[in-house]
């Protein structure tokens, strides 16, 4: 648990002007880490910090030598930090993290005295290009909404849409971490076997069935020895921060080949996502209940505590939107398609991390864990176009009268997501776009 402190206090301001824009998702308050480099140089990839439209170059800020003196910790982690990875930052931990963020919050604040030797740091987020976060040694997706896992239950066995383990286990499957892409960058139409309804036999085709997934990604931080569990009540320390992530999914291919052992070429092909991560002390305002069923099971014991119960879940705002080639030549903007929260989870990070680790997984700094599709109770914040056309049977109409049951090429989908409360500065993620590509001939 990371209590609130002087870096929440909604009334702090940067000398950054920017940061106060309304509606920014980079305030003074927020202060994400990604991995840049100016477009169109052969610069070296670092660490940089966003506020406001700008980010504080992580590697400038080490040669300038402004935060000298704040401490060895600091140091530590201002050195990782400018790396052309953030894995050497997640390993540190969290008190490295923290005392990093406070010395940069100070430092950008109004009346700083280092204003004018980090002013040269600045770069604007308009000028820069983006690495993935962190080498990611291995991707885990789990699938923490009982709405959607109900949904699509629901589609595949209408009388037994929940199947019996989902309210004592978070269920998880590892994924590949290689072709999780940034971002900004497309990816091709997958293709793979296909078995139609009406055919005796499968085919090798392109997906028909294209389809997105609102999530949420957690990297990891120090990670654990292999054999030694994580407890409950230590997990959320072992997570450096949150960003979108978009596990694009081709319905078709999964549907042929996810029994006996689950997701493979359906899933396999592009995982997006964002640039920003978000610290979990940055996200400490926002922490909301568990929200469960009073007919639900209690949970084991290793994956219960009072804290998890009142505090476990996150009040994260989430949007999927979606522009078409069409749209794009009409000069439309994107069409919102959902509006769900994360808060509908059925499990919380800490139960996430408690539950991979209790055989003796060893968890390692750039890990990634997806959420699994975020979809809330109402129809309105389903995260997958599986679950709003209702398996393609009910298609969406678009505002220009396109209409969609799956994506197809030349479509882009954002993701985006904010915390916002009365009280507390609204954060934000910044945006997880990914274009389709036609498939390969």
């Amino acid at each position: 648990m990371y209590p609130l402190n002087e870096t929440h206090d909604p009334a702090l301001q940067s000398w950054v002007e920017s940061a106060q824009q309304p509606g920014t998702d980079f305030p003074i308050q927020n202060l994400p880490f990604a991995v840049l480099r100016r477009r169109g140089t052969p610069e070296p990839f670092r660490g940089g910090v966003a506020i406001g439209d700008q980010v504080l170059d992580l590697a400038a800020v080490l040669r300038s030598g402004a935060l000298q003196g704040q401490g060895e910790l600091v140091q530590a982690a201002l050195q990782a930090g400018a790396q052309s990875s953030l894995n050497a930052l997640m390993a540190l931990g969290a008190p490295a993290w923290s005392a990093l963020r406070l010395a940069l919050s100070r430092a950008l604040r109004q009346g700083s005295a280092l204003q004018t030797g980090l002013q040269g740091c600045l770069l604007a987020q308009s000028e820069a290009e983006y690495a993935l976060p962190a080498r990611i040694g291995d991707y885990t997706d789990f699938y923490t909404s009982i709405h959607h896992a109900t949904n699509v239950g629901k589609l595949m066995r209408p009388d037994n849409p929940l199947l019996p383990n989902y309210q004592w286990v978070p269920i998880g499957y590892h994924g590949r971490a290689s072709s999780v892409i940034v971002s900004g960058q497309p990816f091709k139409r997958p293709q793979g076997q296909i078995k139609p309804p009406d055919a005796a036999t499968p085919l090798l085709a392109a997906t028909r069935r294209l389809d997105f997934e609102l999530e949420l990604g957690a990297y990891i931080g120090p990670g654990n020895a292999l054999g030694e569990p994580i407890a409950l009540a230590a997990a959320e320390q072992q997570v450096f921060g949150l960003s979108l992530l978009n596990d694009w999914s081709a319905r078709d291919l999964q549907a042929w080949e996810y029994q006996p052992l689950g997701p493979f070429l359906g899933k396999n092909f592009a995982t997006t996502v964002s640039p920003w991560v978000l610290t979990l002390e940055a996200l400490a305002p926002y922490r909301a209940p568990l929200e469960r069923s009073s007919d639900d099971p209690a949970p084991l014991p290793y994956l219960d505590s009072a804290y998890n119960r009142l505090h476990g879940a996150l009040d994260i705002e989430l949007e999927v939107a979606l522009q078409t080639p069409r749209m794009r030549e009409q000069g439309m903007e994107a069409a919102t398609l959902v509006r769900s929260n994360s808060r509908h989870s059925y499990w919380t990070l800490a139960q996430m991390v408690a539950h991979h680790s209790v055989n003796g997984c060893n968890l390692q700094p750039g890990d990634l864990l997806g959420t699994g599709t975020l979809s809330g109770p109402q129809p309105q914040q389903a995260g997958a176009l599986i679950e709003l056309t209702l398996g393609g049977r009910q298609p969406l109409t678009l505002p220009n009268g396109e209409v969609r049951t799956f994506l197809e090429d030349g479509d882009t989908v954002w993701l985006r997501g904010c915390c916002q409360r009365p009280g507390v500065a609204r954060i934000g993620f910044g945006e997880c776009a990914g274009t389709v590509l036609p498939a390969r001939a």
